[in-house]
């Protein structure tokens, strides 16, 4: 290896090479290009100061500046060859700087100009040893520009966040009379970190606003005197739009980025941003904020930009858009109101997507989205659709009673019996579940499982929330097929069965869907994410047999409350008291259809028509018979 490459490959490596000095013969200019460089990148300033013929403290000050001045997390150097021309030299050097923050690394050629001074070689030190467009009088400075976060839009992008103020906490670098002093009094009122403070003010143009924190309301209330009383701080007021509006959970909520979020995040984010708590705003954080437009300059003694070196114009951001309806969202709003526990979900079923999540006394996401709820005999929707493809007849007289035992496994139906012989189609009405379970031994687990499946039950759709499609048992024996086909033990949630709704309202299943746009949460993604289900076409003659069974429900069965002006309604209403941790809790069920939107609602209720008559409410003043 030539002594060239010995030293390029030892700076590139950032170590040192005291075995070097034997292979050159004294004096080389080479020493003292190796021990300036190495010392600058490993931040010996002094060691590299006494390499070059100007004033050590003087050469040590400028290269330490240069690293506060770009808030360099490192310098990297690589040799790239030396001239000789007797007593002068000419050595060029490539450089990497580390900007931080995530920001690209900033890469350039220069120059080391060398000369013998008393039998030695020197760097002949200027501003242009550091860069070749830096001169006397001169500094770096880094000038970002972040990009103001984008709003979640409803279907018609109309933004779902009301405007909001916020205070910005700041300084003018020029203005400061101590830095130190100042981001030592920040830094114990935010908790963002003293160094990180002080570097961003120092590698900023002087002149400029430089946001350190941003507050809410309540926060700023909180430390408004004790910023006030920090010499130097500005405070400014922005209004975003971040206060989200329903449905809340969904859109989710911003904050200030806190110290702890800021190191989790790393860039884009810098003091004084703003960050996703939860819902879609912490989903597509990196959507909505983009990165930050960065440029390095040099200015003038005066703080005037005077050149351009470099600049990355970040990533772009962009709303995201949603296939909320804010009318229907209003709508069930309104219609939860009246009840204490209730999650109700309304997609539109020609499409799959969700138009409306409205709870009360529940959370959005948990339970309506992705809450594990028995789903009791409104899974009477899959049951009948294996009984049917098995050759059943729902005129079949099936008796309703209020006890029944099917192979040990106990079932009982409070309320309306029917007399003794009742058809199919009337237990199905009234969601009786001792007629179901009676029924275990006219079709087979596996093919309620089959039928489960085409109604996506389990399917591996996924949302940028927390969803769950569904799960169910091995139902291995005749009371295992018994209990699955009453509901007992299939777990779902109300976007899970208003999915079922869509799909005989239909004649398809589709998965859901919640954004249309950006196609993904990660915009940096160079893998595609992954196609979503195939839509399955389901057996025209047994759903539209299912929706004849359905619409009884609601004219003659236990899903009365449901109806509502306009297109008829469509469902199935039910009750289902099971055992969590030892706690009893009754939920009441409702799945169904007016026009073309299929609505899910569960509540915590012993009364098994409460929900259809939350789901009433919701078609009432959803107003679906407008075209």
């Amino acid at each position: 290896m030539s002594a060239a490459k010995a030293v390029r490959a030892a700076l590139a490596l950032g170590l040192a090479v005291p075995m070097l000095t034997a292979c050159f013969e004294e004096p080389s200019p080479l020493d003292a290009v190796r021990d300036f460089l190495v010392g600058w990148q490993r931040g010996d300033y002094a060691g590299a100061a006494r390499r070059a013929d100007g004033d050590p403290a003087v050469v040590r000050r400028a290269l330490e500046d240069v690293g506060v001045q770009l808030d360099a997390a490192s310098f990297r150097f690589s040799l790239k060859g030396v001239k000789r021309d007797g007593d002068s030299a000419k050595a060029e050097y490539h450089a990497e700087v580390d900007l931080g923050e995530n920001n690209p690394l900033w890469e350039y050629d220069s120059t080391l100009p060398l000369h013998q001074v008393d039998g030695q070689w020197k760097i002949q030190w200027s501003p242009s040893v550091i860069h070749p467009e830096l001169h006397a009088g001169e500094r770096f400075a880094v000038d970002v520009e972040p990009l103001a976060r984008q709003p979640i839009l409803d279907r018609a992008n109309e933004s779902l966040q009301d405007e909001t103020i916020r205070y910005v906490a700041g300084v003018y670098p020029d203005k400061i009379a101590d830095k130190v002093a100042l981001c030592e009094q920040l830094s114990q009122v935010t908790g963002f970190a003293e160094d990180r403070l002080l570097s961003r003010i120092q590698s900023s143009p002087p002149q400029s606003f430089v946001p350190l924190a941003t507050f809410g309301g309540k926060t700023f209330g909180q430390v408004r005197d004790k910023l006030k009383a920090i010499k130097g701080i500005s405070i400014r007021t922005d209004s975003l739009p971040v206060a989200p509006k329903s449905p809340k959970d969904i859109v989710g909520r911003v904050a200030a980025i806190t110290p702890e979020a800021e190191q989790q995040l790393g860039g884009p984010q810098r003091a004084g941003d703003t960050v996703g708590r939860d819902g879609l705003q912490k989903a597509y954080q990196d959507q909505l904020t983009g990165s930050t437009e960065t440029k390095v300059v040099i200015l003038d003694s005066s703080g005037k930009q005077v050149k351009e070196l470099k600049a990355w114009p970040g990533r772009a951001n962009t709303s995201v858009r949603t296939t909320i309806d804010s009318g229907l969202q209003a709508a069930g709003d309104s219609a939860v109101t009246a009840s204490q526990q209730v999650a109700l979900v309304a997609l539109q079923a020609s499409t799959g997507e969700i138009r409306a999540v409205s709870t009360q006394g529940m959370s959005q996401q948990k339970d309506a989205l992705a809450g594990k709820f028995p789903a009791g005999t409104t899974f009477s929707i899959i049951a009948t659709d294996a009984l049917l493809k098995n050759g059943f007849d729902p005129k079949q007289k099936v008796p309703c009673s209020a006890d029944r035992s099917v192979a040990g496994a106990r079932f009982q139906h409070v309320g309306y019996t029917g007399g003794t012989t009742p058809t199919f189609a009337a237990g199905f009405a009234r969601g009786c579940v001792t007629a179901l379970a009676s029924l275990a031994r006219r079709v087979s687990g596996d093919a309620v499982v089959a039928s489960a499946a085409k109604y996506g039950i389990g399917s591996p759709w996924e949302l940028p929330l927390s969803s769950f499609s569904g799960s169910l048992p091995n139902p291995a024996s005749d009371a295992a097929t018994a209990k699955l086909i009453a509901g007992q033990t299939a777990r779902v949630s109300p976007l899970t069965m208003a999915l079922v709704a869509g799909a005989v309202k239909s004649g398809t299943w589709r998965p859901p869907v919640l954004v249309t746009s950006p196609s993904s949460p990660d915009p940096t993604a160079e893998v595609a994410p992954a196609a979503p289900p195939a839509p399955i076409p389901l057996d025209p003659t047994v759903v539209e047999q299912i929706r004849t069974l359905m619409r009884a429900g609601v004219t003659s069965g236990s899903a009365r409350a449901a109806a509502a002006p306009g297109d008829p309604v469509y469902g199935v209403a039910a009750g289902i008291g099971y055992v969590v941790k030892k706690q009893r809790r009754d939920l009441s069920w409702f799945v169904g259809w007016q026009g073309d939107i299929a609505v899910a609602v569960v509540a915590e209720s012993t009364d098994a028509s409460a929900a259809a008559t939350v789901a009433g409410r919701f078609f009432r003043a959803a107003d679906l018979k407008k075209p």
